[in-house]
């Protein structure tokens, strides 16, 4: 049997003692999801079952149940450390492309520079053709491509130059970067060229999942029992007409949670789910927001000033790549300048890929974002309206609500009424209960006798 991750965080969260409409709950998955996790989580770990009086059941887990499975399962190990692994590799990946930009601009402004001198200085050398007459033919022409040949001088005008240190510390120090929302204090200029292009992940990745979170902490809250009114700010679409009428939008909620609808006399539709309503532990109501808010899609998490630096080397990278496009159009003076001039002549139309995707990209973004955010916006109206509908029912709402108060019920496994648990092996309960049995007749002897 498969282990689930929700399952684990679920019972961490739980204080690893939980009934599966807890981790259901907690987890947002499904009551038949988290019974099938609860049951190999158990077996894997050396967890145990504790039955109750109604037979009613709840897990216990060692609290270093992780630990348990990292020595048990190899690949437990090799998932953290690979976990790690790309937790760098990603930032790695995230600050390439500030750094590809700073890069593209070096080299261009360099190539420009080579290219400029070397026209002056052959213009020069035509002015002054009898005094040069002597020299090597082009001597003066290769010397400003010499001056930038070299390596160590090359990165000096690098802008990352002396900074590698501080790059490898902060991926040392922030190995599990993500692409979800940063605050703006955590992220540096090269990630905010990444959030400049890209952005910063979906906002709703766990929309979902607090969906789910949601619908059943409103059954809990209620005991066990509500009705659709009360759902239905919590689900993307309701329907209408017929399907509304007859809240065909509740099927779903049912399957994932077992429910159970029972109708009134009056012919009202109300919804039990026995297996929300055990808990290992008596838990007091959760805060639970009145209807689901998606959150709007952010062009980027970095500063205002980050984004306009990046805007504007940005734009600055474009403009330098127009220039060089028109000097590298004479290929004879390119080959005579050989070296740099070469390297950058060869790489051109990448360089001008990228200076144009980098302002492409973030302008398409923006206008599809705009359009994404008002599918939001209207979604979340929609849920607000459901949850002021609730808010505001009339007399029929609030007879559906008193009857389903007649399926609520709140069911404790507490370990004072076990009647069996794993913890003790068969012979120590066969042993428990010989004594008990032992007690209770002694008991009833001694009634008798007085």
């Amino acid at each position: 049997m498969a282990l689930d991750s929700a399952v684990m965080q679920a019972v961490e969260k739980l204080e690893y003692r939980a009934t599966v409409g807890d981790i259901a709950s907690q987890a947002g998955i499904n009551i038949s999801t988290a019974e099938r996790g609860l049951l190999a989580l158990a077996s894997e770990t050396g967890g145990h079952l504790q039955v109750s009086d109604a037979g009613e059941v709840a897990y216990q887990f060692p609290k270093n149940f992780r630990t348990v499975l990292r020595n048990k399962y190899w690949r437990l190990r090799v998932q953290e450390l690979w976990d790690k692994i790309w937790g760098v590799l990603f930032y790695l990946i995230r600050i390439s492309f500030g750094v590809l930009l700073i890069v593209s601009i070096v080299l261009i402004a360099l190539t420009i520079l080579v290219i400029v001198l070397a026209i002056t200085f052959s213009n020069r050398e035509g002015e002054n053709n009898n005094s040069r007459r002597g020299g090597s033919g082009g001597g003066l022409l290769f010397l400003p491509f010499r001056l930038f040949y070299f390596p160590d001088l090359f990165w000096v005008f690098s802008p990352g130059y002396g900074r590698q240190r501080h790059y490898r510390q902060t991926q040392l120090s922030q190995p599990g970067r993500s692409r979800s929302p940063k605050s703006d204090s955590e992220m540096n200029f090269l990630e905010s060229v990444f959030s400049f292009l890209f952005g910063d992940g979906d906002p709703n990745a766990d929309l979902e999942e607090r969906r789910w979170q949601a619908i059943a902490t409103v059954i809990r809250n209620n005991q066990g029992a509500v009705v659709a009114e009360q759902i239905a700010p919590y689900l993307d679409d309701v329907g209408e007409g017929y399907d509304r009428e007859y809240e065909s939008y509740m099927l779903p909620v049912l399957t994932r949670y077992n429910g159970r609808p029972q109708v009134s006399p009056e012919g009202h539709i109300v919804y039990h789910f026995p297996d929300l309503q055990v808990s290992a532990e008596k838990r007091s109501s959760k805060a639970v927001p009145a209807y689901l808010k998606e959150l709007p899609w952010k062009f980027s998490a970095a500063t205002q000033g980050q984004l306009t630096m990046a805007a504007g080397l940005g734009g600055l990278n474009f403009v330098l790549a127009i220039v060089l496009a028109v000097l590298l159009q004479d290929q004879a003076l390119v080959a005579e300048l050989g070296g740099l001039v070469v390297l950058v002549n060869g790489l051109f139309p990448f360089l001008f890929a990228y200076g144009t995707a980098f302002l492409g990209i973030p302008l398409i973004r923006y206008l599809w974002l705009k359009g994404r955010n008002s599918k939001v916006e209207a979604r979340n109206e929609r849920r607000q309206q459901q949850a002021i509908a609730l808010n505001q029912g009339g007399g029929e709402l609030q007879q559906k609500m008193d009857y389903a108060r007649q399926f609520a019920a709140q069911s404790i496994v507490s370990r004072d009424n076990l009647a069996y648990t794993t913890e003790q092996d068969l012979l120590d309960q066969e042993a428990d209960n010989s004594a008990k049995l032992d007690a209770e007749w002694q008991k009833r002897l001694d009634q008798s006798d007085s």
